[in-house]
């Protein structure tokens, strides 16, 4: 049920956010009067799934759920409709009419993306309140490998990213990536450090995937491995591991490092079970464990605070929320541009985008990341790239700097040229989901 669920949740985000991308492009054509033939959400070839015709324009539901399209008389675009085009123009067709207005025709749908995202920050803002976890709250971090390797270190406390202070814990590592400066503040053993790191870092965290840094916790047990040597002695789901060898232990990573050394050795390990401490004679593992996963759920162990927003608070709020998103993203487009950090291997499609819904429906996060696409749809449409919306909005602005419009032959070699392009970034991001999903 679990992926259900995010195939279900991603189907009915994109839905929305198809319908009301081409309905900007429908509304501003009939606004001047431009004939729409065709008004589609999902893609076509051969049959479709569901059909009506209404006037002039034939509303339907085609079966390969990437997108959908509106077919705009008059227009050069993906369906290469050049039968039409050899024709003389009519009034009613899109080439007919005036330049200003076939710009409002062409950015029509990523204006209603971003006024989208903006009303939905607004909304859930209001709605749920801002949750967070406050960086000042987290005591210390435990890391990864990489984390090691960058120099960090088990128990460090992150102070602020470039000598900035960031509220949001899960802030840090986006502010960390996408600015400028490369550096954390850190506190370690009472002492102020400064850690900066490279391009070349940078391309390893996003290599890595995953942050290679968590807030520290407590060790509870929450299940065991099969085979589990602590289940074995006596541990039980539940139990709070303070103790190894009648050493004190505050957090999972320190028994998790100093535990390792004691391979296929018998340790003591002390729990607090209900409000009584237990010894229990353990074997450790040839790989260095006992067999013991934790809690990990932050809320179990952090107070996370929550802004709520009166209506009129909301707006403000979350028109500020959208911008900086919409900012944030165009720092990771830059990012992807940039050779040193190989973030284009991190470019995925729908197999990645599926994965960031919970397997649970969560209306919270569905209009969160709903609002996140929509910025994502809109800031891509306006890219400068033929069969884009913004490739069409630069050949019409370019009309109207020069006063002449590119010839019909050109316009038709740049959508094939814009289409092809399209196709391999479609091949990139569909290939770096097979290769980390399911090779």
């Amino acid at each position: 049920m679990g992926i259900a669920t995010q195939i279900a949740q991603l189907l009915l985000s994109l839905s929305i956010l198809v319908i009301l991308h081409e309905f900007g492009h429908f509304f501003f054509a009939k606004l001047f009067k431009t004939r729409v033939e065709k008004f589609y959400l999902f893609f076509d070839p051969w049959f479709s799934l569901f059909k009506i015709k209404r006037g002039d324009t034939e509303y339907g539901v085609g079966w390969i759920p990437l997108g959908g399209y509106v077919k705009i008389s008059g227009m050069i675009d993906e369906s290469m409709d050049k039968e039409q085009m050899a024709k003389p123009p009519e009034p009613y067709e899109f080439r007919s009419k005036k330049a200003w207005q076939r710009l409002l025709i062409m950015i029509g749908g990523v204006l209603v993306n971003f006024i989208l995202a903006f009303l939905i920050y607004i909304a859930t803002l209001f709605v749920f309140g801002e949750k967070y976890l406050p960086t000042t709250e987290v005591d210390g971090i435990w890391v990864d490998s990489l984390g090691m390797e960058l120099g960090f270190q088990n128990g460090d406390k992150i102070l602020s990213v470039n000598n900035e202070e960031v509220a949001n814990f899960s802030a840090i590592l986006p502010e960390l990536i996408l600015s400028s400066e490369k550096s954390l503040q850190i506190e370690r053993d009472g002492k102020a450090q400064t850690i900066t790191l490279t391009q070349e870092d940078i391309a390893l965290i996003i290599k890595n995937g995953a942050p290679f840094y968590n807030p520290r916790i407590p060790f509870f047990v929450a299940r065991f491995s099969e085979d589990s040597p602590a289940e074995k002695a006596g541990m039980l789901i539940g139990d709070k591991i303070v103790g190894l060898n009648g050493e004190e232990i505050s957090y999972f990573d320190e028994f998790k490092e100093k535990v390792f050394v004691y391979k296929n050795k018998e340790v003591t390990v002390t729990v607090l079970r209900e409000t009584q401490k237990q010894d229990i004679k353990i074997t450790v593992s040839d790989e260095g464990m006992i067999g013991v996963t934790p809690s990990g759920e932050m809320k179990e162990f952090y107070d996370f605070k929550t802004i709520e927003y009166g209506f009129f608070a909301a707006i403000p709020a979350g028109i500020n929320k959208g911008y900086k998103e919409v900012g944030s993203y165009l720092k990771q487009l830059k990012l992807i541009f940039s050779p040193k950090t190989e973030a284009y291997k991190s470019v995925g499609s729908f197999i990645s985008i599926t994965k960031l819904f919970p397997k649970v429906w969560d209306w919270e996060a569905f209009w969160s990341l709903t609002a996140i696409l929509s910025i994502m749809l809109g800031v891509i449409n306006l890219l400068p790239i033929p069969a884009l919306d913004g490739g069409h909005v630069v050949f019409v602005l370019f009309e109207m700097i020069v006063g002449k419009k590119p010839s019909d032959k050109f316009m038709e070699y740049a959508q094939i040229v814009g289409m092809v392009m399209l196709l391999a970034l479609m091949v990139l991001a569909i290939g770096n989901d097979f290769l980390r999903h399911v090779f």
